[in-house]
């Protein structure tokens, strides 16, 4: 039989689009649709934001000439049609090949990609600077940045709009709005482009228009004739334009275009599943708590910087916090600021943030929170090593909070812990307190701890052994219970086992009673080492003749290493820990 012959046979680079008729573009969007589909099905990642943006990037490479022109993608989730466009859809249709590029804009992959670009409303400032560097340098190509999918709304997007509008050159930003973040899109920005789709563009207030972008709207984003030919208004312009592209998200696929926020990142064989079932997480037992601490206090606010769902921030839970939820869109720094002064003004606030984009906020943390000593409580989720994407790494956390006077970092290592650090983070009033949520299954001892976390810096004592200390930190401390029990059935050594609890003091005393019955301490902790907790215990410990070993992360971009290469690698294993142990002792 003979193959029929797509036309994404027929497209292996950009220069293939351009030989393309309106028919065929159409044609090969359901088929670039189809091969997302498949991909992300099969590997999990970006769903919705990519199925929405099919047509805008055909039109994109159709009109202009990458990668002469320079396309810059804002977070980059909304760039596999991209990808499939710029010789690269063996990732797509070989299934063999699935996990050869990142989910995200790459430069390594490709000379259409122009930076590594995982975290969100960069597009504009990168963008501006190229524009600028093309200047001094007298280039004439067009720069080109794609923002949107909420990304609008962080700091960084209108810093870089705020210069990009007096570049006096050529800039397009092409601001991509599909009503929607991760979560419903919050806030006045959100409001403007409403107004704008509602009157065809035509509102007496634009906030573009004010800045100095000259203004175009395409209604209808999928729509080819629209795309290409505002496209081509916008392309050589001596100025910078702003093209206001209205898409829907998850387009092409049903229950994505209805339920857009389940949708925007999916796992492995979700377009298969119905219903998933529930389960207890550290996720539902923070929503649990705060709704718990609501119900009895209408001060409490749960706040949430565009990423809901990485908090167990549910639909019902929103709902049923109403005003007290808030949304403040993919704004990290203001979100850190906004907990801080709520805390000031005597309302409880719990901010929860994804470990990777607490990065964004080290001022924030350092100025307005901690220096003020307002007592806000902070979540870290997902803090840990893990294989995601360089761009995405979860282990910087404990080094970037530890180091920040007046916090109190805290790492709980089962449910009882964790609740019991919530409590007295919601009751006192004297510190700033953030919690490294345990990025784990649910683990319960089924009693309640009463530990009196008011003596800050008082580490537990689970286990008295001697000659080898082992201080098990947070997600690690249950690694430190197999290599307890490894140590006596291998090397015949009762280990001290210790829970530290708190990641950013030294409990002096009892590191000082170790010392004189024990050769060596051990420091296990599930992130980077250099800046962490184990150099701190290094650091007591450097002017006696204690010897020390510090396990975790080497400082590193890692991208999408598999945690079990990485234990390998960083001697993660109880065995691997075992040896080192014994090198030192026997």
């Amino acid at each position: 039989m003979e193959q029929t012959i797509t036309v994404l046979d027929k497209v292996n680079s950009p220069k293939d689009v351009k030989s393309l008729n309106i028919e065929e573009m159409k044609l090969l969007s359901s088929e670039i649709r189809e091969l997302i589909k498949k991909k992300v099905n099969t590997t999990g990642g970006h769903f919705g934001p990519n199925m929405g943006m099919v047509e805008a990037t055909i039109a994109l490479h159709y009109v202009f000439n990458s990668p002469v022109d320079k396309f810059v993608f804002d977070v980059s989730h909304q760039c596999y049609p991209h990808k499939i466009l710029t010789g690269r859809k063996e990732g797509f249709t070989d299934s063999d090949k699935y996990l050869k590029y990142t989910g995200y804009t790459a430069p390594e992959e490709s000379e259409h990609d122009l930076f590594k670009i995982g975290h969100t409303s960069t597009s504009i400032s990168l963008a501006a600077g190229l524009a600028k560097g093309r200047d001094v340098k007298g280039g004439k190509e067009n720069v080109v940045a794609i923002i949107g999918d909420g990304s609008l709304t962080g700091g960084e997007a209108l810093e870089g709009l705020n210069n990009a509008a007096v570049l006096g050159s050529n800039i397009i930003v092409i601001v991509n709005d599909n009503d929607m973040s991760i979560a419903e899109n919050q806030g006045g920005i959100c409001k403007q482009l409403t107004q704008l789709r509602k009157t065809h563009g035509q509102a007496e207030h634009n906030m573009f228009k004010a800045l100095g972008f000259d203004y175009y709207i395409i209604e209808d984003g999928h729509d080819f004739e629209s795309l290409i030919s505002t496209f081509k208004k916008a392309k050589d312009a001596d100025h910078p334009v702003l093209v206001h592209l209205c898409t829907q998200k998850g387009k092409g696929f049903a229950e994505a275009e209805t339920d857009k926020e389940s949708y925007h990142w999916i796992l492995p064989g979700a377009l298969d599943r119905k219903n998933s079932e529930s389960c207890e997480t550290y996720e539902s037992i923070t929503a649990d708590f705060i709704l718990d601490k609501f119900s009895k206090d209408k001060s409490v606010v749960a706040i949430t910087p565009a990423t809901p769902g990485v908090s167990g921030f549910t639909k019902d839970f929103r709902a049923k916090l109403g005003k007290n939820y808030v949304d403040v869109g993919i704004a990290e720094e203001h979100a850190v600021a906004f907990a801080s002064g709520l805390a000031k003004r005597g309302a409880k606030p719990f901010l929860s943030v994804m470990s990777s984009f607490i990065q964004r906020t080290y001022d924030q943390l350092s100025q307005d929170l901690a220096l003020n000593n307002n007592p806000a409580v902070i979540l870290i989720h997902w803090g840990g090593i893990t294989g995601m994407d360089a761009t995405h790494l979860t282990k910087y956390d404990i080094p970037l909070i530890s180091n920040i006077p007046n916090l109190v970092y805290l790492s709980p290592v089962n449910k009882e812990e964790y609740l019991a650090m919530l409590d007295w983070a919601a009751a006192q009033n004297e510190k700033s307190v953030v919690i490294r949520v345990p990025f784990m299954d649910v683990v319960s001892t089924g009693e309640k701890d009463t530990t009196d976390y008011s003596k800050l810096n008082k580490y537990q004592v689970v286990e008295s052994g001697s000659e080898v200390a082992i201080l098990g930190l947070g997600n690690f401390f249950h690694l430190g219970v197999k290599v307890k029990d490894l140590l006596k059935e291998k090397l015949g050594v009762r280990a001290t086992l210790i829970n530290p609890k708190f990641i950013t003091g030294v409990d002096k005393e009892l590191l000082e009673s170790l010392k004189s019955s024990h050769k060596l301490v051990i420091t296990l902790e599930d992130g980077a080492l250099q800046g962490g907790f184990g150099e701190k215990i290094s650091a007591f410990y450097a002017p006696s003749d204690m010897k020390v070993l510090n396990f975790g992360a080497d400082k590193e971009f890692t991208d999408r290493v598999s945690v079990e290469e990485l234990y390998q690698r960083y001697h993660l294993t109880p065995e691997l820990i075992v040896e080192d142990i014994a090198k030192i002792i026997r």
